[in-house]
This record gives structure tokens, sequence and C-alpha cells, in this order.
């Protein structure tokens, strides 16, 4: 369970440099969340992984997800410091038409494989990837499933017989 000093210190380390960038932070199941304006968030979390009392130098997640009612995708990512066992989620949020934000392979290169699925599944463009390009769905592949966009399954099929699946 992390304190709220220890909360508020990793909030004040940021504001004191990118207090513009902050949009908005919350304490979600005692997990630390800042969502941050999109164009400097590499540079934010290079900060909090070189700062000397932050240390956040390991990448547990980054996924997306997308909001179709707010016509965005958010970019999410969790930062682990393993010193003190301290958490932290950061969010962005990227336009539906134009998801692009810079690569973070330049400070983890496990975000390598997590960026080419978010691509995958959500479209979202990675500038400066080394190789960003599909990992699980086939290349021809022409949408990005995770989407909200696009219907669970196919309602005019004539092959599927529902009482397989229980309904």
């Amino acid at each position: 369970m992390m304190e709220q000093a220890l909360q508020d210190k990793i909030i004040n380390t940021i504001k004191l440099k990118f207090e513009d960038q902050v949009l908005h932070t919350e304490t979600l199941y005692d997990f630390l969340t800042i969502t941050l304006r999109a164009d400097k968030v590499i540079g934010i979390i290079r900060y909090l992984y070189d700062h000397p009392d932050m240390k956040f130098q390991y990448l547990t997640t980054l996924c997306g997800v997308h909001y179709p009612e707010l016509q965005q995708i958010a970019i999410m990512y969790q930062l682990h410091n393993l010193y003190n066992n301290m958490r932290l989620r950061l969010k962005i949020y990227l336009p539906e038409s134009n998801p692009t934000v810079p690569t973070l392979t330049t400070v983890f290169q496990a975000a390598n494989w997590m960026e080419r699925e978010t691509y995958d599944f959500y479209g979202v463009l990675f500038e400066g990837h080394p190789n960003l390009k599909r990992i699980l769905n086939v290349d021809e592949m022409i949408i990005f499933p995770m989407r909200k966009e696009y219907p669970l399954e196919d309602q005019i099929r004539q092959d599927k017989n529902d009482s397989m699946f229980g309904r």
C-alpha cells in the first residue's frame, strides 16, 4: 500500500519539471494514476527513470484502451520502482483518427513487443519504433480488431450453432 506522502512526492517530482503536462491525478485500488498530455510522455518517463529518488526503471505494462465515445485511444504505461516497491500508472490520450506517439524503446527495450501489440490491435503508431509491424495478427489484416468500432461476431453467420455456446 503506497502511503499518501509517497504519492504526493511522486506527483510533486513530476510537476516540478513538467507542471503543464499533468492533467489529472487519482488513486484507484491503491494504484497512483497520473494522466498526462501526450507530447512529452517519453521525456517524463525518462525523467522518472533517471531521477535519483524515483528510479522507475522497470516497465511492467504498456497497452491501449479504445474510448469510442471520446473518439480517443488511451495509452497506459505502468512503471515500477523495484528499489522501493513503488508502482505508477501514466496515461495519455490520443485522437482516434491519428493515434501517434514517440516510441518508448529509447528508454525500455522491453517496450518493443508491447508497442507492436498495441499497434497490431489499436493502430497506434509509435514514431521511431525499430520494427513496428503486426505481431499477432496476419500482415494482410486491414483493421485493428480491439477497437470497439468492430462487432464482436458476424450476426448473419449461418454456420454457427448457438447451443454449442450455452445460448
